[in-house]
């Protein structure tokens, strides 16, 4: 390939990944959000992190699986539970982690 169009490939992949991030920065960073509206923001990396999770963790192989030969989403439970009690990255990623480990021993 030339080196143009790499670079021009890498300068529109830049442009299309920093612009929606900068634009809402830029744009509300002098003004006060009303708190409900704040609220509501706060929940969209949740939204989003739950929306690209739970089809690896119900459908792992493209179809619905809820047996007992899910580990993962039979590990998720528990490791959810510890997430939504402690509110700590940590501890959740290691209660999965764990958990994936003892159940691919067993």
């Amino acid at each position: 390939m030339d080196q143009k169009i790499i670079f021009m490939t890498l300068v529109g992949m830049t442009l299309v990944t920093a612009v929606p991030r900068i634009l809402p920065l830029v744009a509300l960073s002098s003004r006060n959000l009303h708190p409900l509206l704040g609220r509501w923001l706060g929940h969209i990396p949740t939204a989003v992190l739950s929306a690209m999770l739970l089809p690896a963790l119900v459908a792992p192989e493209g179809e619905v699986r809820l047996d007992f030969g899910n580990l993962f989403f039979w590990c998720a439970i528990p490791t959810l539970m510890v997430a939504w009690r402690t509110r700590s990255i940590f501890g959740t990623v290691v209660t999965g982690m764990v958990l994936v480990a003892l159940g691919r021993l067993v």
